[in-house]
């Protein structure tokens, strides 16, 4: 009888199912779309290839034409494919979009200083000096005077803007 020889290593063999491939495949092509419609000023900000620039640079002169412009959509897919820094693409898209989430949390919180100081007067512009001293507390207290007038005798809220603008700029770097 032949001996059979069994391998001391065993192998493994990774399997990768259609689904997951499937998958793979659709998340380079939301990439690929994401890229092309992202605005030139932004795209410069990502880690692109030079293979990547060139198309992007097709894919702007190409945009009204559909057809061709979902061939080159392929065509920037499989380029990414091949692309070794991928998670680098991805991780500074997700920092661009942080950052605008961060924008809107800021905008956020100046809209609540604002209501608060509106409220509570100058106990909250107190407050907020210590906070931030940057600001003047004669400019504070009267802008803060002029909103919640206009506010009373519902006026256009020229006043309200002036000082949503103003505590804007001291927060926001």
């Amino acid at each position: 009888m032949a001996k059979q020889n069994k391998p001391d290593i065993e192998e493994e063999i990774i399997y990768v199912s259609k689904s997951e491939l499937k998958r793979d495949a659709q998340q380079y092509q939301q990439l690929a779309q994401d890229l092309a419609s992202m605005p030139k000023k932004q795209r410069d900000k990502l880690p692109l290839t030079d293979d990547l620039l060139e198309a992007m640079v097709v894919a702007d002169k190409i945009r009204q034409k559909s057809e061709a412009y979902r061939r080159h959509i392929n065509y920037i897919t499989k380029t990414l494919r091949l692309t070794e820094n991928v998670e680098d693409i991805e991780a500074a898209i997700a920092v661009m979009l942080n950052k605008n989430n961060q924008a809107d949390v800021l905008l956020n919180k100046v809209e609540l200083i604002r209501n608060e100081l509106i409220e509570q007067g100058d106990s909250k512009i107190n407050e907020l000096l210590e906070q931030y001293p940057t600001l003047e507390r004669q400019k504070m207290r009267q802008l803060v005077r002029q909103a919640s007038k206009e506010f009373k005798t519902q006026k256009p809220a020229k006043g309200y803007k002036e000082l949503f603008q103003y505590i804007k700029e001291a927060i926001m770097p």
